[in-house]
């Protein structure tokens, strides 16, 4: 066996030994999968009265002329990728878990590839993604939202989530290494989780005052948030589908090089 062959197999343990913590702890996976959903319920029976009335036509109301309809349309993509932030709090405090505890020096003992602990964090937090998306999908359209999207384009949301999810998750490792503790590692994603509501995932960015409004459209969330909306459901997104790509491509090369140097730091204390 060579040692791209080691390197997966090692990989597949890691990951199933992720998969393990979840069954056996899934009280993360519960605040993970069910924050999102909170502030679904939040946002559209709350306040999506009043936002979707102001909506427009930015969204359009299903036929039905319900503004709380309208406002469901618009604010799931927004959940989506704030369930994306979610998730990335959970690998950050994981990661850290692992390096405060001594874990990972006890698997640098031993015989395996080294690049295979932070590949089984990834991989682990990628099917709580998954998981945490489809959870949040059967809840909207429980709560009546119709996506009109067809084949190619539901292609496109899940290539577009799988793509922000590994340059996310990546970052969340990274922050999980630089950190001396889990309560910092808890604090560091935060501002993720609250990007979305500085962007256009919650209400359109024309609304915000000038300074605001420069970096709601600028800030890397919302370009991916205006894709997925048009993707989902047939509005118009332009040049945000590649300048999303861009966004997660670059976040995902510079938080691996970070990451993978902030361990090799490790290995060598």
């Amino acid at each position: 066996m060579n040692a791209l062959a080691y390197s997966f197999s090692d990989s597949a343990t890691m990951l199933r030994r992720q998969l393990r913590h979840m069954v056996r702890y899934p009280s993360l996976t519960f605040i993970v999968v069910g924050m999102p959903v909170v502030f679904l319920l939040l946002f559209v029976f709350v306040f999506g009265g009043t936002l979707g009335a102001g909506l427009g036509g930015v969204a359009r109301a299903s036929g039905t002329g319900d503004s709380r309809a309208a406002y469901l349309e618009y604010v799931t993509p927004g959940i989506l990728i704030m369930t994306l932030a979610a998730v990335v709090q959970g690998t950050a405090i994981s990661v850290a878990m692992d390096m405060t505890g001594g874990v990972v020096a006890r698997f640098r003992t031993m015989s395996i590839s080294r690049a295979s602990v932070l590949t089984g964090h990834v991989l682990g937090s990628m099917v709580q993604a998954a998981i945490s998306i489809a959870v949040l999908l059967a809840v909207a359209v429980l709560l009546g939202f119709r996506p009109s999207a067809g084949p190619m384009e539901w292609l496109g949301v899940i290539g577009l989530l799988a793509v922000a999810s590994i340059a996310l998750i990546w970052l969340a490792v990274a922050l999980g290494m630089v950190t001396n503790s889990v309560e910092a590692a808890s604090n560091l994603p935060m501002p993720l989780i609250l990007l979305p509501f500085i962007g256009s995932g919650f209400v359109p960015t024309d609304s915000m005052p000038g300074p605001l409004k420069l970096f709601a459209e600028y800030q890397p969330f919302t370009p991916i948030i205006e894709t997925l909306r048009g993707l989902l459901t047939g509005t118009a997104f332009g040049n945000d589908g590649l300048i999303a790509v861009a966004w997660c491509v670059a976040v995902a090369a510079v938080s691996y090089t970070w990451a993978m140097r902030l361990y090799e730091r490790h290995s060598v204390h």
